[in-house]
């Protein structure tokens, strides 16, 4: 068989990395990495307000970047052997667009316009909205549309748009219609940005827009009109079928073949969402759990339809046909906050580094190098001191720094640190903040488990996985589960390259790419009972402090 190359690219929420991948044998040959330049300086975002908005063009400009840096090193014989494209990006991150498919923040009269742009995955300044839905969609009519999704979320696509529309007339004025990140790239690699033929990802299309064969597509006029009936113009106007990942959208156009120095022919398969693609990555089957481990948490199961049959498993997780892999139902759960947590903790801890900074150094460079050094070695610091703790109970810490997304999907909620005393440490904290966050991860298994579906074993994916022993190993024993780490940091672009593989025809499905493709295992993490039974204690806690 003839060796031949695809294109992963996964959007995450600060960059965009490219790999190119041997079809054959999943084997990562090189890497671009970059940053969107503008949301770099901190542009369109607004923590306080729950605001984070993202320009078009830093996903244009990083993509091209991050693909050109990727190819830049191969020689020619490879690059004329690339058949395939394919992407992953954040959701549910949609932006309002024109009649041809173009986002509005790219034309005259809306280019700094932040509600003209893609909201990005969190974003939340939609709670209310999202309140507002969740009872039309589960109440509204005779149908509960968010049987399969739970309550419905503030990050997701409906709200966002209600949003968007109510905060700008302007903005709602000019939107003929709204468009999913992972769906609007492949449209503008492709050459079809057109919104009533764009190839709509099921990802996408099943968790966060509530498209499911039982209606027979989005919810139903009667039922968006009681928002606003400028959702019935949405509705009408996504007129494609979803399709899975895997899926043919068409070749890449003459314009970015010649941007990127590629021959015709490369085939851009279905976009995805970035936790999707890792799962896949990752060699996702069924009763194994893909954790992807980032600023939020996103976990991933397949199941064959037959076995869910009968199962309430809505309060902790939503389900989508056909989404991560074709042929399965796609189980999606997770945490709007994990890495995010401990990013929080370390600003909270470096606050005053960087507040007097000016004065205990004269040089710039001694500034810079004073803050770098203290970021480099603060959770390495941390990890150490907390690991050579006495045990102790308290403090507890919930794991609701950026709302609770499950179990029970509510925005409005907030952590707590429950149990400080006078002589708590940064270390003792930093412990409760690990175990708290992993008991959210514990208190969503549980509940899946005790509803039917069977959860033999973790694979652990993201930045987290490989730089924290520490939580990895907490990990094991708080699940009381073995916890497997791959062989590849670019996780989720890997399955975006297996996605392009069998869009590009070099395998038949995604089950048979990833046997030949995904990630290996290189280590686990075997739970260790006496620490179990210690967290098992701490976990009763979190519980109380949940209820």
């Amino acid at each position: 068989m003839k060796q031949t190359y695809v294109i992963g690219v996964d959007y995450g929420s600060d960059s965009v990395r490219a790999v190119i991948v041997e079809a054959l044998t999943g084997r990562q040959i090189s890497q671009g990495t970059a940053d969107y330049p503008r949301w770099k300086k901190g542009w369109y975002t607004h923590p306080e307000e729950m605001i984070f908005r993202q320009h078009p063009l830093d996903y244009l400009e990083a993509l091209e970047k991050s693909i050109k840096e990727a190819l830049a090193e191969l020689p020619e014989s490879v690059k004329g052997r690339i058949v395939g494209i394919s992407v992953a990006a954040t959701g549910s991150t949609p932006a309002p667009v024109n009649r041809e498919g173009t986002p509005l923040a790219l034309l005259d009269g809306f280019r700094e316009n932040e509600n003209a742009m893609f909201y990005l995955w969190k974003d939340h300044s939609a709670v209310l909205e999202a309140i507002e839905l969740n009872h039309i969609f589960s109440a509204g009519t005779e149908i509960d549309y968010t049987k399969y999704q739970g309550t419905y979320s503030a990050e997701w696509y409906w709200a966002k748009i209600l949003h968007g529309i109510r905060k700008d007339p302007a903005v709602r004025e000019a939107a003929y219609t709204w468009v999913e990140h992972c769906d609007w790239i492949v449209g503008v690699l492709c050459g079809n940005r057109n919104p009533e033929t764009l190839l709509r990802s099921a990802c996408a299309a099943g968790h966060k827009a509530l498209w499911h064969s039982e209606w027979n597509g989005l919810p139903e006029r009667a039922c968006l009109e009681m928002a606003d009936p400028y959702l019935c113009k949405i509705a009408e106007r996504y007129k494609a079928t979803p399709k899975a990942g895997g899926t043919a959208a068409g070749p890449l156009t003459t314009e970015w073949c010649e941007k990127l120095g590629l021959l015709s022919g490369v085939m851009v398969s279905a976009g995805s969402f970035d936790a999707h693609a890792g799962a896949v990555g990752a060699g996702i089957r069924p009763k194994t759990l893909v954790c992807t481990l980032g600023t939020s948490a996103a976990d991933m199961l397949i199941a064959k339809p037959e076995t869910l049959e009968g199962a309430d498993i809505t309060n902790y997780c939503g389900q989508a046909e056909n989404s991560i892999v074709d042929g399965y139902i796609g189980i999606e759960t997770g945490q709007a906050a994990f890495g995010d947590t401990f990013a929080w903790f370390r600003e909270l801890l470096l606050w005053p580094v960087r507040q007097f900074k000016s004065s205990l150094y004269e040089d710039e460079d001694g500034r810079h190098s004073l803050c770098d050094e203290l970021e480099r070695h603060l959770f390495s610091a941390l990890e150490e001191a907390a690991e050579a703790l006495p045990w102790n109970l308290f403090p507890v810490s919930s794991d609701w720094f950026n709302g609770r997304r499950y179990p029970d999907a509510d925005d409005f909620q907030k952590a707590a640190i429950n149990g400080l005393i006078l002589g708590t440490t940064a270390p003792e904290i930093y412990r409760s903040l690990v175990l708290g966050t992993l008991c959210g991860l514990k208190r969503i298994i549980d509940g899946l488990e005790a509803s039917g579906l069977e959860i033999e074993q973790i694979a652990a994916i993201g930045g987290i996985s490989k730089k924290s022993g520490y939580i990895m190993q907490t990990m094991a024993d708080l699940l009381e589960k073995k916890v497997a780490i791959l062989d590849t940091d670019q996780t989720c672009a890997l399955g975006a390259a297996i996605y392009a593989a069998v869009g590009a025809g070099e395998y038949e499905d995604v089950e048979t790419a990833m046997r030949h493709m995904a990630a290996k295992k290189i280590r686990e993490y075997v739970p260790q009972k006496e620490n179990a039974l210690r967290y098992l204690e701490y976990y009763k806690e979190y519980c109380k402090m949940a209820e």
